[in-house]
């Protein structure tokens, strides 16, 4: 099994490298928005996969590790990945496709609700290039009323 890379794994190629992260977070409609800053570490795994290490803090100050994988599966027709972080015992599981310009990778996953009565909820990851050294990740769940809400928000910039 000797997988060659495609034009989807050449796309993630791209976030390799080293960023610096700015980040806002809507903890809940009735408190203000939270900031922090980070960093991620991305590196490439056999041109297949990408191997994202992030280090940055909760809103409380409390430092939090993170780590993303991405890749492309060809028998799916989809991007595949997953996210796992310090502060939570839930592995996200990914699966998602470019947009039409191919300039945002959307990625969609399934966990727990922020209703917090025990059930799941829908989200979405989308990683959006503004430029080879600038890109976005907005996190979104999907509310009752099917509108997609982002309460996560980072800006990262490649470090130089």
């Amino acid at each position: 099994m000797n997988a060659e890379p495609q034009t989807e794994h050449e796309w993630l190629q791209q976030l390799v490298g080293e960023w610096q992260a700015e980040m806002t977070c809507s903890m809940g409609p009735d408190q203000p928005p939270s900031t922090s800053t980070g960093t991620e570490t991305v590196r490439s795994l056999g041109g297949l996969w990408t191997l994202g290490e992030g280090q940055g803090s909760c809103p409380d100050g409390t430092p939090v590790t993170s780590v993303m994988t991405l890749g492309f599966d060809p028998a799916k027709g989809r991007f595949v990945g997953s996210f796992i972080a310090s502060m939570m015992s839930m592995m996200w599981l990914y699966e998602g496709s470019l947009d039409a310009e191919g300039k945002s990778l959307v990625l969609d996953t399934e966990g727990p609700s922020m209703t917090g009565d025990g059930s799941m909820a829908k989200y979405q990851d989308v990683i959006t290039f503004l430029s080879p050294d600038h890109r976005t990740l907005t996190s979104r769940a999907l509310g009752p009323d099917g509108q997609w809400n982002e309460f996560v928000s980072a800006h990262y910039r490649r470090k130089t």
